[in-house]
């Protein structure tokens, strides 16, 4: 009898246990989260903030971009943009798979784009905006690579 009761107490004290692990484990999950910034200029900040930068040369440079042309639609509002992009890659094999995904980045920066105003797109800033909301939404795309850098090359924005 005196076995039977050592081992109840054995078995509830490491239930007691597993629950206190699993219940600081969702909690840990549940405050990192929340600590996350919500503007999309400080999450591409850390979402490159461990990434070390490897000096490339003017022809790495060229064999690791893309360039998107010619992107017409709507912005928010009555205004429509005509727009052109060059994307920097870490890498060649980044390239290709962000070749083969172009169709889905195109439809992530139709998307991106329509949720702006004419105003929110236009000047340095909007740049700017437009640019850190890509790197945010296309990289989670890649898993060869990482998006290092989105450069507009041309942009039109027009108001009715």
């Amino acid at each position: 009898m005196f076995k039977n009761k050592m081992l109840q107490w054995l078995i509830m004290i490491l239930i007691a246990i597993t629950l206190i692990a699993l219940a600081s484990f969702i909690l840990y999950d549940y405050l990192d989260k929340r600590n996350q910034p919500t503007d999309p200029s400080e999450q591409a900040a850390n979402s490159v903030e461990n990434v070390k930068p490897k000096k490339m040369t003017a022809q790495q440079m060229k064999d690791a971009t893309v360039e998107i042309k010619d992107i017409t639609t709507n912005l928010a509002g009555k205004s429509f943009v005509k727009i052109n992009f060059a994307f920097l890659l870490e890498d060649t094999k980044a390239k290709e798979e962000f070749e083969l995904l172009s169709t889905r980045v195109r439809a992530t920066i139709i998307q991106t784009l329509a949720d702006l105003t004419a105003e929110q797109a236009s000047g340095s800033k909007g740049q700017d905006l437009i640019s850190t909301t890509l790197i945010n939404k296309i990289n989670p795309l890649l898993s060869k690579g990482k998006l290092v850098r989105v450069d507009i090359t041309d942009i039109n924005i027009m108001s009715n």
